[in-house]
């Protein structure tokens, strides 16, 4: 099933999340059930999986990913005739893990982070970085839509830069995603525009000398490298006030826990980069705005609304920036 994954869930030339998401539910069923045939794991089997994973300290939502993979994977196994019906069948009466019914734990949701931690990290990334993060904050657009920006993809007519992800997350629905820039934006992203059209305007080789003799350099940041950056600049710009210089091999494992509880609490993603702009458009601009600019959309529209969104996303930008 991986290899056909790898092929199947592809987008612009390279995996997506899918894949990554099916390798990790992998590694659990070889780790528990690896000497067991595929035709004889049934229900209790990926109860007592779920379980294991509630042990493991994951999240309600992170269990029910891996529940549903698990229950794709023998479809296709019986798709290809490489199983009996009945396996996926029985699996399928197996639910996912109730919220308040286990000790499973729930995930905080994302929030917007404030722009004085913004400004505290800023210093410690690459300068590429910290230009990506600067135009998230202003624009609103999602991590992956700011490591995917050349400049084919940008209209540059008018006050108002227009730029629309040759991918992008609701595609499938068959929406047009527009992300508006204004004058801040444009400040931003102009210095990173003199290359070939087809290039990504923000890559790893650009970045400063010493990243790129350390190693090498890929042709644009993705948003698992982007989020990485981001989250080293986080644990630089708030180290733990006595452990932080210890080298991790000295600690013991209490520190260890310690110290990883202290980065949890204060590492933030680029997801809330959107969380924060998002906040400031629609308390100051409405909430239709925010939705415009953020490329939410719960219904089709007419040209005429279409419309009417596109020039409000405009003025929306020309007085944000």
């Amino acid at each position: 099933h991986l290899r056909f994954a790898e092929g199947y869930y592809r987008k612009n030339g390279e995996p997506t999340g899918s894949v990554y998401g099916f390798k990790a539910v992998g590694r659990y069923l070889l780790d528990w059930y690896g000497n067991k045939l595929a035709e004889d794991f049934g229900p209790l089997a990926l109860k007592t999986l779920q379980q294991r994973m509630i042990d493991d300290d994951r999240s309600r939502r992170y269990i029910n990913d891996h529940t549903q993979r698990i229950k794709t994977i023998f479809k296709w196994g019986v798709s290809e005739e490489l199983l009996p019906a009945e396996v996926y069948q029985a699996l399928m009466a197996v639910c996912g893990v109730r919220r308040g019914r286990t000790a499973a734990r729930e995930t905080a949701p994302i929030g917007p982070i404030d722009d004085a931690i913004i400004d505290a990290t800023l210093p410690h990334m690459p300068t590429v970085v910290a230009d990506m993060v600067r135009l998230q904050r202003i624009t609103g657009m999602r991590p992956a839509e700011v490591c995917t920006i050349r400049p084919r993809d940008l209209d540059r007519t008018g006050d108002v830069w227009t730029y629309r992800p040759e991918s992008h997350k609701t595609q499938h629905h068959g929406r047009d995603r527009v992300v508006y820039m204004g004058a801040k934006a444009q400040a931003v992203l102009l210095r990173y525009l003199a290359r070939d059209q087809q290039d990504y305007c923000f890559r790893p080789c650009d970045s400063d000398r010493r990243r790129r003799r350390r190693r090498g350099a890929g042709q644009r940041y993705k948003t698992a490298s982007y989020g990485r950056a981001v989250r080293r600049a986080g644990d630089k710009a708030f180290p733990h006030p006595t452990l932080a210089s210890i080298a991790v091999r000295s600690l013991t494992t209490e520190e260890v826990a310690e110290l990883k509880r202290w980065q949890k609490a204060h590492r933030w993603s680029p997801n809330r980069l959107r969380h924060t702009a998002g906040t400031e458009i629609r308390r100051s601009f409405g909430l239709e705005a925010a939705q415009v600019i953020l490329g939410h959309s719960t219904a089709d529209v007419t040209q005429i609304y279409a419309e009417r969104d596109a020039e409000k996303g405009r003025d929306v930008a020309r007085q944000i920036g």
